[in-house]
C-alpha cells in the first residue's frame, strides 16, 4: 500500500457540503461480519501473506480500513449470513485493487497484468463449474466468493454480474496505460471508464442479491434502469474521488481521478475542481430521484410488469439510497481514506461526529443543494440570443466529396415530395426548407465514394431523421402529448420487420402519415440485403433515436435543463449517430465476413464511436443555439447545460463546449494510434480483417469532417432562414401567455 505521507502536512482542498437527503442507518450484524471477513481474509491468505515480496496487507491495515463497517452501512437491512457473504465480496474487491496497484501498475507490467487478469475469467463462469486451481489471494477469493454466490441467483443476474465483475477487472489495464503514458482522460470519457473501473455498477449488482431483489429482465436494459445504475455509480465515483484525491493523486501518483480531471481540463485550482465535482455528483444525485419519480411508474405500466417485480425494483431502488449514505459515512469514518491531515479531516466533520449522528446533516444538505436542483427548472424560453460567434473548431482530417452531390440533391426533394413531407398540412416542411437543408451536402462529405444509389439512401435516411426530429415537438409538442408521442414511437417499430416470421409483410400496417412512409420506404431499401441479425441491431439503433425524443419531449414539459452526464449520453441518441455508424459497421461486416462481431462491442471502438458521436452532437449544438434558444424555446443544448452547470455566460460555455470537442478528437486520435494496434493482435486479426477496421476508421474521419462541412454549407442555422420560418405560427412549445408575457416573444 502507498505510503499515506505526514498526515500533518495541508490538506489539497476543504470537502464540501454533500448532498445526503437520507440518514445512514447500521446494520445490527456489524460485530459478526467483522469477526468473519477477518477469518475469510486470513483464509484467502489476504492478510501478512508476502505477494511477489510484497505485503499487500497488514492485520492493522485491514482493521482500520473496517470493510464490514462499509458493508454494514450499505446494506443496513441484510440478514447475518448475506451481510457475511456481500463483506467478503468488498474485502476482495478491495485487496484485488490494492494487489493489482503493487504487483503491476508500480511497475508498469502491462503484460503481466494482461495475463493476470484473463486468467481470472476462469473463476466466475456463467454456466457450469470451475476448472481451474485459484493460485493468489484474488483468484482464491473469487473462486470461493463466486461459488457461494451465483447458485441463487437467476442467469440473466448472473449474466450482468459477469460482465460487471470483468469491466472492473479488464479495465484496470485502461487506467494502467494512462498512467504510463502520464495521460490524463477528458471528462466524459473518465466518467465512461469511471463506472466499469470503478465498479459501483458491480455493487449495484450485489444491492440485488443482499435485497433479494431482482431488477426484472424484461426491464434491466431500459433507459430508466441503466439511469438508475448509472446515476448511482458516478454519485458513488464521485464522492470517493473526492475523499480519496490525497492518497491517490499526491501519495499513489493515480491519474484517474476526477478532481484531477477537472483542474486540467479547465485548467482551476483543486478546490474549484472539487467543488464542481460535488455539484456533478448532486446533479446526478438529483436525476436519480428525478428517474425514480417521473420514468419508473410509466415503465412499469407501458411493460405491464407483474406488482410483485414492481415491489422488486423499489426495494432495488432503496437499497441503492442505502448504500449512498452508508458509503458516504463509511468514507468518514475509514483510515483507507482518513488519514489525519487528509482532505476529509476538514468541513464535514465540524458537526455532529459519532455512530447515530448522520440524519443531523440532512438539512444542511438539502438547504445547500436547493439552489442547484431548482435552477435546472428556471430556465426563459424564448430568450433573444442573437448569432453565435462561432470557435475555430479542431478538425485534423480532411473533407473530400462525392461527384454526385447534386444529382442526390434533385433526389432528395423528389423523394421527399413523394414521401408526403412537403405537404402544407402538417407543414412541418416545404420546398424551399430542404433545398435550404442540403442533407445531400452532408451524405457527400460523409460518404465520399458512395455508388449514386448509396448517396441517395444515406441522404434519405438523414433526410427522414431530420424531419422526425422536427416532427415530434411540432406535432405533439403544442398539444404536450406525451401518451401520443409514445404510441407513434411504437407504431414506426412495425414498419421494420426483422424476419418473415417475426412480422410478416402481410400484416405490416399501411402508412398513415410521411414519417411512417418514409421509414417503411427506407427499411426496404436498407434491410434487405440484411442478415436477421444485422436487422435487428440495425433497427434497436433506429428505435433508440426515435424514442430519445419523446425523452426531449417530456423534459421540455417539465422546463428541465438536463443533468450533463445525461444530456451528453442522451444527445448521441437525438442526433442519430448509432443510426448512421451502424449502416458503416454493417458495410464493414458485409465486406469481411470472418470480422468478429463481437469487435464492434469492444471498449476501444465504443470509446471511438462515442468519442466521434459526442463531438459531432457537440458542434451542431453550437451552431444550432440561436435556433434552439430563442427559436424554439428548446433546452436540449449542450452550450445552455453548460451555462447553467459552469454559471458561464454564452460565450463562456461555447469555449467549454468546443474545448471538450477538442479533447474528445484528441482521444479518438489516441484510439487509432494506441489502442487499435493492441486490439489487432489482441483478436489475432489477419490483413484483411485489419484492413477493413482501418476502413471503418477513415469512414468515421469522413463522417466527422462530412459534417462539420455541412454545417459550414447549410442554411438551416441561419438567421434569414430562421426569420422566414421562425416567426410565423406557433412554436413547437406554444411558450407563455397571457398579460406580461409579450415580451418574452419578441424578436431581435
Amino acid at each position: 500500500m502507498g505510503d499515506p505521507g505526514d498526515a500533518r502536512r495541508t490538506p489539497p482542498f476543504e470537502l464540501p457540503e454533500f448532498y445526503v437527503p437520507y440518514p445512514a442507518r447500521l446494520n445490527p450484524n456489524l460485530a459478526r461480519a467483522r469477526g468473519h471477513s477477518k477469518a475469510w481474509a486470513y483464509e484467502m491468505d489476504m492478510i501478512d501473506v508476502p505477494q511477489h515480496g510484497t505485503v499487500i496487507w497488514s492485520a492493522d491495515d485491514f482493521d482500520a480500513h473496517d470493510y464490514a463497517l462499509l458493508c454494514a452501512y450499505t446494506h443496513p437491512d441484510a440478514t447475518g449470513p448475506d451481510l457475511d457473504l456481500v463483506t467478503d465480496w468488498y474485502v476482495w474487491v478491495f485487496y484485488f485493487d490494492d494487489h493489482f496497484l503493487e504487483l503491476y501498475k508500480r511497475t508498469r507490467d502491462t503484460a503481466g497484468a494482461r495475463d493476470y487478469l484473463d486468467r481470472l475469467r476462469a473463476f466466475m463462469p456463467v454456466t457450469g463449474e470451475i476448472t481451474e486451481t485459484p493460485d493468489n489471494p484474488v483468484e482464491r477469493g473469487l473462486a470461493d466468493l463466486w461459488a457461494r454466490t451465483v447458485p441463487a441467483r437467476s442467469p440473466d443476474w448472473r449474466r450482468r454480474f459477469a460482465n460487471s465483475t470483468a469491466n472492473l477487472l479488464d479495465e484496470s489495464l485502461w487506467e494502467l496505460a494512462n498512467i504510463s503514458a502520464d495521460r490524463i482522460a477528458n471528462p466524459v470519457e473518465y466518467i465512461e471508464m469511471r463506472r466499469k473501473v470503478g465498479g459501483a455498477p458491480w455493487s449495484a449488482n450485489l444491492v440485488e442479491h443482499a435485497a433479494g431483489a431482482e431488477v426484472p429482465a424484461e426491464i434491466a436494459a431500459t433507459r430508466p434502469m441503466q439511469v438508475l445504475r448509472d446515476t448511482f455509480a458516478d454519485s458513488v465515483h464521485l464522492r470517493n474521488d473526492l475523499f480519496s484525491y490525497q492518497r491517490e493523486v499526491e501519495d499513489e501518483g493515480e491519474l484517474s481521478n476526477s478532481v484531477l480531471v477537472f483542474e486540467r481540463f479547465l485548467g482551476c485550482d483543486t478546490q474549484t475542481a472539487a467543488n464542481l465535482v460535488n455539484d456533478l455528483m448532486t446533479s446526478r444525485l438529483h436525476q436519480f430521484e428525478h428517474t425514480t419519480f417521473t420514468e419508473l411508474p410509466p415503465l412499469f405500466e407501458e411493460r405491464g410488469v407483474h406488482p410483485r417485480a414492481r415491489a422488486d425494483v423499489l426495494a432495488y431502488v432503496k437499497g441503492l439510497q442505502d448504500w449512498q449514505s452508508g458509503g458516504h459515512e463509511w468514507h468518514l469514518r475509514s483510515s483507507r481514506y482518513m488519514k489525519g491531515g487528509s482532505p476529509a479531516a476538514a468541513g464535514v466533520l465540524d458537526g455532529p461526529a459519532g455512530l447515530g449522528t448522520s440524519g443531523a446533516r440532512i438539512v444542511s444538505s438539502l438547504v445547500s443543494t436547493a439552489p442547484r436542483r431548482l435552477s435546472s427548472f428556471t430556465h426563459i424560453p424564448y430568450q433573444v440570443v442573437g448569432q453565435t460567434r462561432l470557435p475555430d473548431f479542431y478538425m485534423p482530417f480532411a473533407t473530400r466529396r462525392s461527384p454526385r452531390l447534386d444529382v442526390s440533391r434533385r433526389h432528395v426533394v423528389a423523394w421527399a415530395r413523394r414521401i408526403g413531407m412537403l405537404d402544407p398540412v402538417p407543414g412541418i416542411w416545404n420546398e424551399h426548407k430542404i433545398r435550404a437543408f442540403d442533407f445531400a451536402l452532408c451524405s457527400a462529405g460523409i460518404h465520399p465514394d458512395a455508388t449514386a444509389d448509396q448517396l441517395n439512401l444515406t441522404t434519405d435516411w438523414l433526410a427522414w431523421g431530420t424531419y422526425g426530429d422536427d416532427y415530434y415537438p411540432v406535432i405533439f409538442g403544442r398539444t404536450r402529448d406525451l401518451v401520443g408521442a409514445k404510441a407513434c414511437t411504437r407504431r414506426l417499430s412495425e414498419f421494420m420487420p426483422v424476419e418473415p416470421t417475426d412480422i410478416p409483410l402481410s400484416v405490416v400496417p399501411v402508412p398513415g402519415n410521411a414519417l411512417e412512409r418514409g421509414l417503411a420506404d427506407l427499411w426496404a431499401r436498407t434491410a434487405g440485403p440484411m442478415t436477421v441479425s444485422a436487422r435487428r441491431v440495425f433497427r434497436g439503433a433506429i428505435e433508440k433515436m426515435v424514442d430519445s425524443w419523446s425523452w426531449e419531449l417530456a423534459n421540455q414539459f417539465q422546463n428541465r435543463v438536463p443533468d450533463p452526464i445525461d444530456y451528453i449520453e442522451m444527445r448521441r441518441r437525438t442526433f442519430g449517430s448509432d443510426l448512421t455508424m451502424s449502416l458503416a459497421r454493417l458495410a464493414r461486416m458485409a465486406h469481411v465476413p470472418t470480422l468478429p462481431p463481437e469487435i464492434f462491442r469492444t471498449r476501444p471502438i465504443r470509446a471511438l464511436e462515442n468519442a466521434a458521436a459526442d463531438y459531432a452532437c457537440l458542434l451542431n449544438d453550437i451552431f444550432s443555439y440561436q435556433k434552439e434558444i430563442q427559436f424554439e424555446g428548446e433546452i436540449h443544448n449542450c452550450v445552455l447545460v453548460i451555462q447553467r452547470f459552469l454559471d458561464r455566460d454564452r460565450e463562456g460555455a461555447v469555449a467549454v463546449v468546443n474545448d471538450l470537442m477538442t479533447a474528445r478528437l484528441r482521444q479518438f486520435e489516441h484510439i487509432v494510434s494506441s489502442e487499435l494496434p493492441v486490439l489487432f493482435d489482441s483478436f489475432a486479426l489477419d490483413a484483411d480483417a485489419r484492413g477493413a477496421l482501418c476502413g471503418y476508421v477513415t469512414e468515421l474521419q469522413n463522417w466527422l469532417a462530412g459534417i462539420l462541412r455541412w454545417h459550414q454549407g447549410t442554411r438551416r442555422y441561419e438567421e434569414s432562414e430562421l426569420r422566414r420560418h421562425g416567426a410565423a405560427g406557433t412554436p413547437p412549445f406554444g411558450g407563455p401567455t397571457g398579460l406580461g408575457t409579450a415580451a418574452a416573444r419578441l424578436r431581435a
